[in-house]
């Protein structure tokens, strides 16, 4: 799962961190950039010596290109990362966006409720936090499954931590 807990259940204070899931490694994206360029060309090689060939290799490189980019793209948009600290007295979620922006967002943990959103949200499932009379998102990234796992295991987090 694309989320650990990096402190014991039994700590004082309780650590979560969430990411979004990264399918493609280093190895995988220049695999697929060689293998869609080799397989893109194949049908160029017979025009090979011909002045057909000059009028599409530019497309070819195009779409090449543009793979790249947007696997590129992806990669860096992916670039989140969310803690969230649980002690008995305060909560604190923080959001490190994929520009280097940072989003903070603190409560007095008795206060703190989980929600589970199975409709309406951007996503099915949606979990938030409430608090200090903000609501939050957490985990929106995830999957519909993890979101529901996270809901779980966040309750029983915050009911660890209101019980010390």
């Amino acid at each position: 799962m694309p989320y650990h807990w990096t402190t014991t259940p039994r700590a004082p204070r309780q650590e979560l961190q969430l990411w979004p899931h990264n399918a493609l490694s280093a190895k995988g994206f220049a695999i697929m950039v060689l293998g869609f360029f080799l397989f893109a060309s194949i049908p160029l090689y017979g025009l090979l010596g011909t002045v057909l060939l000059w009028g599409l290799l530019p497309f070819m490189l195009a779409a090449t290109a543009g793979l790249w980019y947007a696997l590129r793209r992806n990669t860096r948009d992916r670039q989140i990362l969310e803690t969230l600290s649980i002690s008995d007295d305060l909560t604190r979620l923080l959001r490190q966006n994929p520009d280097g922006t940072r989003q903070e967002w603190d409560s007095n943990t008795y206060w703190v409720t989980v929600t589970l959103h199975e409709t309406g949200g951007p996503v099915p499932n949606y979990v938030t936090l409430k608090g200090q009379g903000r609501e939050v998102e957490i985990g929106a990234f995830l999957s519909d499954d993890e979101r529901k796992t996270l809901y779980t295991d966040l309750l029983t987090a915050l009911r660890r931590a209101k019980e010390k």
